[in-house]
């Protein structure tokens, strides 16, 4: 495992294969809690902490599977290694920053359905990482959601006081905000990091 290796995972996670931006996977919470800038932070630490762990349990919860030829229940087993980290992170919040909890209020359960998770742990399996690759694609895959919830939730603060037309009002500006976003994120598509 060289070095080189992990930094490409690392840049290809955060900026050219971006969870939200690249790959369309976590929009759901990342439409939802990016309103303001300091929840859009904690969602994003949250998802990258359940990333992060999520694909170091799977990978070891893979590993088994693969070795009792279970490999077919890989989609379920996961679900449910995600759900119970986000259990702990949700009753760690609760318990020890209740001010970020009660921010987050019903998006931090839909952690487990984050379709962003369960998609670093299959990308996983998929790119065929080992443990070191797989952990650290799923905390750069994390932070990569975090650069780009905190990078709309700041654009999104700003059109609160801009002058939009009135179809646009809302909804559809974040919506047309995402997407130009997104069209620069394709800037590092075909990255080459050597």
């Amino acid at each position: 495992m060289e070095i080189t290796s992990l930094l490409a995972i690392s840049l290809g996670a955060i900026l050219a294969n971006n969870f939200i931006f690249a790959q369309f996977l976590g929009i759901c919470p990342f439409l939802g809690v990016s309103k303001k800038i300091d929840t859009a932070i904690g969602m994003g630490a949250a998802v990258t902490f359940v990333m992060g762990l999520a694909s170091a349990f799977c990978f070891l919860v893979n590993k088994v599977l693969v070795a009792l030829d279970l490999a077919f229940m890989q989609t379920v087993a996961f679900i449910l290694v995600i759900a119970s980290l986000v259990q702990f992170v949700e009753m760690f919040l609760k318990k020890f920053v209740p001010t970020l909890y009660t921010a987050l209020g019903v998006y931090l359960p839909l952690i487990t359905t984050n379709c962003a998770v369960l998609g670093v742990a299959l990308l996983n399996v998929q790119n065929d990482y080992n443990f070191i690759e797989s952990v650290v694609y799923g905390i750069t895959g994390g932070l990569g959601f975090l650069l780009a919830i905190f990078l709309f939730a700041a654009v999104r603060e700003q059109t609160e006081f801009s002058e939009t037309p009135k179809s646009f009002e809302g909804f559809p500006i974040a919506l047309v905000t995402a997407g130009l976003i997104a069209l620069a994120f394709m800037g590092f598509s075909g990255l080459k990091v050597w």
